[in-house]
């Protein structure tokens, strides 16, 4: 661990050996001048710039929360689990596999298209729905807005960019399945709605801020309250979104294989894109972690690598420090833009050689080579994490 001091609150940074750039580095001092952070900020080693709020940061607020930090893929993280299966239960040949999880889960994200939706909601949609759709229709009664958002189509659907479906194996050959997801269109408007109306209250009340994507809501103000509400919902509505489609992928993959396929011993799921009310340092804060993993002692984690590369399930080491948190990932090292520009197609195929996947120009901002190096993540978060297990994956299905 590294401290950077700024005239405020330090910022810890666990960055040795990787990449931490100078823009990062300043929307950190950003969020570390303003007046409700408790003792300091923590980075973890896949830190990159963001919006307003720097990805792979754990920002620590008293009676206050900035709902760009949140972003607006609320609740967004993985799920991970071992399977009774082995290397050899597998067909040699993975790719009609793929294609049928790709029919039965919607991938990528084209409202316009209807892309990345249900067309026909299952009963089983349905059913999980119903123990959202209470406290959803409270939300719309005073934020209208929301009722004409992607919600239940949406609902144990993977959308697009990073996120993915896996299947991995780990270092014994033992079959894992992972993915990577969170609250979808619905969580992307409510995160929207608010990170607007907070910008609105700052020019309401004349609060100046290094930034304007580091608008706060305070405790007590008009909105705060209706912001916990929504966020806590699009948070649940984001972990039954990744229970959903983990289910799918069993039945596909059993009903492919003829196979009955049990979940061993190991379950994970983590949000990484959220909020949390914990105690740290002797008082009770709201934790915001931008792309970070709670880390606390003995619990266990999911720290994917790129598309290619290894993922490590991790326990953590309950650094109080690091506010029990570590890395979410690899963290980018170049945007989707510079990614398609200085990574060429053949390049991009050669990193994915032995992975089951789409591996043409619609995955190519994804290519392994515009990320950081896993290895050099890892190494730098050693004082956060101990690795359980080193998984490798065969398959993989982008959004």
């Amino acid at each position: 661990m590294e401290i950077l001091n700024t005239n405020v609150n330090p910022i810890y940074h666990w960055t040795k050996g990787v990449e931490f750039e100078e823009q990062a580095q300043q929307q950190l001092i950003n969020v570390a001048s303003l007046p409700f952070i408790h003792k300091h900020i923590s980075v973890m080693p896949d830190v990159h710039y963001g919006i307003g709020c720097t990805i792979g940061s754990v920002v620590p607020t008293i009676n206050a929360i900035i709902p760009a930090c949140v972003g607006v893929d609320i609740g967004c993280g993985m799920k991970a689990i071992k399977t009774n299966l082995v290397a050899s239960d597998l067909p040699d040949n993975l790719h009609s596999l793929r294609l049928k999880i790709e029919e039965n889960i919607p991938v990528g994200s084209n409202p316009r298209l209807r892309i990345g939706m249900w067309h026909d909601i299952p009963k089983y949609v349905e059913e999980t729905w119903s123990t959202l759709s209470s406290r959803f229709d409270k939300l719309c009664d005073k934020y209208p807005r929301f009722i004409k958002t992607n919600n239940i189509n949406h609902l144990g659907t993977l959308g697009g960019g990073n996120h993915f479906i896996e299947i991995c194996l780990d270092t014994n050959q033992h079959v894992w399945f992972m993915l990577h997801s969170g609250s979808r269109g619905v969580g992307n408007a409510i995160g929207t709605h608010f990170i607007d109306l907070a910008k609105k209250d700052m020019e309401r009340y004349f609060i100046n801020l290094p930034d304007k994507d580091l608008a706060y809501l305070p405790k007590g103000s008009e909105y705060f309250d209706d912001y916990i509400k929504s966020v806590t919902w699009a948070q649940e509505f984001a972990r039954k979104n990744r229970d959903i489609m983990m289910n799918t992928l069993i039945s596909t993959v059993s009903d492919e294989l003829k196979i009955d396929i049990k979940i061993n011993d190991i379950v994970v799921d983590c949000h990484h894109n959220y909020i949390s009310q914990e105690n740290h340092f002797g008082k009770n804060v709201f934790i915001t972690r931008k792309g970070a993993v709670s880390a606390r002692k003995d619990q266990m984690g999911i720290i994917p690598g790129s598309m290619g590369e290894r993922s490590y399930i991790v326990k953590g080491l309950g650094n109080i420090h690091s506010f029990n948190s570590c890395s979410h990932g690899a963290g980018r090292k170049m945007s989707r833009i510079m990614a398609k520009k200085v990574v060429s197609l053949k390049e991009h195929q050669h990193y994915l050689s032995k992975v089951e996947c789409r591996n043409d120009e619609t995955t190519l901002d994804e290519t392994p080579n515009a990320y950081k190096n896993i290895d050099d993540v890892m190494n730098a978060q050693s004082d956060l994490i101990e690795i359980v297990e080193t998984l490798k994956q065969i398959l993989c299905v982008k959004g």
